[in-house]
């Protein structure tokens, strides 16, 4: 009985720990992953003006590649063209660095830009820093937050008996607690998916090093393994895409090319490699190879390789929810937002089992509401502006935690910042509308209006509620939390 209690009293403190720790990080994360499962609508909805072509017009791609490559002004090593599909209907070929949609004659023009959304990724991805070190901060997160939900488990022995136990209304700790535990529970299999698959991302290379290290064994090599070598070629002269696709339905009729890779472009040494989605499997895609003459080469082995290569290409998928259309892509929403209420509540929980209201409870009030209206002020400015700044994020989340120590009310405090929320969405809505018009109201754009209308009523009702019962909602303060 000691020694169990030991355990239970053990792993609780270190599930405390652990989880303040990383509370401020992970609710960034958390949340900016939630709205990543739908960055291909974003990217749409930013450039809603942009006339879809889900077409593959090969002759302008063909046509487009060719001057690009013999450009010494945007050539590079490896060239990229993006091909039409449904997520993403329109024709873009780029270098390493940028893209440019391509017209029906095959003719570079504006540049494809998306600044709201790749900001968006690179908060969940990098925290806003792109670098490797910020890669691996988070990556190191998402093994933390596997430690979270065994020591969450292990500290809760009736756990799984009171998975249904949810007592809304009953008060602000009792919702609370339950809230959290029963959201925990609930989704646990989706939550260490996104940890592991979210640690990978960071983690790989420096796994990759440390395997290298203990087997002796060149880097580069180990990746050939997993991504596959190069071909050796010595053939040059210009693409031939029409004998590169034909080749491709014939080998894969089934799959859908998405994306088309030129490696050591303009080289004698060039190869095409075509990335193609296969329905019903989990990998990002197959990898079908080419010489600039359109003759097969083969694949890497993604859909029928090793089983370990299968499972590493099948990771983005796995974190992203981008497999099953939209209906994996509502659970993993849904999922993505629970576990950030599980983070904010939490964060609550201990807040008020610290017994000591100070600054801290304020800054954690404006974190928690800071964060969306700082992001949303980066929205408004991406598309008024056609301007979105990281440090302008920053700066706008610090003036908000100096808003929050000011008032020092949190009832007060908490409001104010969810109606800004409010007002902010109201006025992105507003200002898209006014910017495309009817296109605001289709395909992908409209899907993303219908998502920030959502959100705008869902936290007036939290007004409303907090208002009238003055119980703290999921996102609330801890300080009413009772012992």
């Amino acid at each position: 009985m000691n020694q169990s209690y030991s355990i239970v009293k053990k792993s609780l403190d270190s599930h405390s720990w652990i989880g303040l720790l990383v509370s401020v990080l992970m609710y960034i994360i958390c949340l900016s992953g939630t709205l990543c499962v739908f960055y291909p609508e974003f990217q749409r909805w930013e450039k809603a003006h942009v006339q879809a072509s889900p077409t593959l017009n090969i002759a302008a791609l063909e046509h487009a590649l060719n001057n690009a490559i013999s450009d010494t002004s945007i050539a590079t090593d490896h060239m990229y063209a993006y091909l039409p599909t449904n997520d993403r209907p329109f024709l873009s070929v780029g270098n390493q660095n940028q893209d440019w949609y391509v017209d029906s004659k095959g003719n570079m023009t504006d540049q494809v830009e998306s600044k709201w959304t790749d900001f968006l990724i690179d908060m969940h991805v990098y925290l806003t820093v792109p670098s490797s070190l910020s890669l691996i901060v988070v990556s190191t997160l998402g093994a933390m937050l596997s430690a979270l939900i065994i020591s969450g488990f292990l500290a809760h022995p009736r756990i799984l008996k009171d998975a249904f136990k949810l007592r809304l209304g009953s008060g602000s700790r009792l919702e609370q607690v339950d809230i959290h535990n029963r959201l925990s529970v609930w989704g646990v299999p989706f939550y260490l998916l996104i940890a592991i698959t979210g640690a990978y991302f960071g983690l790989a290379l420096p796994l990759l090093g440390a395997i290298s290290i203990v087997t002796g064994k060149d880097p580069v090599a180990i990746q050939a393994s997993v991504f596959g070598e190069e071909p050796t070629i010595n053939l040059g002269g210009p693409l031939n895409l029409e004998s590169t696709f034909q080749e491709m339905k014939e080998i894969a009729p089934e799959s859908e090319p998405f994306r088309l890779i030129i490696h050591n472009a303009g080289k004698t040494s060039q190869f095409i490699e075509i990335m193609a989605r296969h329905s019903q499997r989990l990998i990002r895609s197959e990898n079908y190879r080419f010489d600039a003459m359109g003759n097969y080469l083969g694949k890497v082995g993604f859909s029928d390789g090793e089983v370990g290569r299968q499972i590493i290409y099948s990771m983005n998928n796995l974190h992203f929810g981008h497999f099953a259309g939209y209906v994996s892509k509502v659970i993993y929403a849904a999922l993505g937002l629970a576990l950030t209420v599980i983070s904010v509540t939490g964060v609550n929980i201990w807040l008020r089992k610290r017994n000591n209201r100070d600054q801290i409870n304020q800054l954690w009030i404006g974190v928690v509401w800071g964060v969306p209206l700082s992001l949303l002020m980066a929205m408004f400015t991406g598309l008024a502006l056609d301007f979105v700044s990281v440090q302008l994020f920053w700066l706008s989340l610090v003036a908000v935690l100096a808003f929050s120590v000011i008032v020092n009310e949190e009832l007060k405090c908490r409001t104010r910042l969810q109606v800004a929320n409010i007002i902010l969405l109201a006025v992105v809505l507003s200002t898209h509308v006014v910017i495309f018009r009817s296109a605001a109201f289709t395909g992908a754009p409209l899907i993303i209006n219908t998502i920030l209308i959502s959100c705008m009523l869902t936290i007036f009702a939290t007004v409303l509620r907090t208002e009238s019962n003055q119980f703290s909602e999921p996102f609330s303060n801890a300080n009413s939390i009772q012992n």
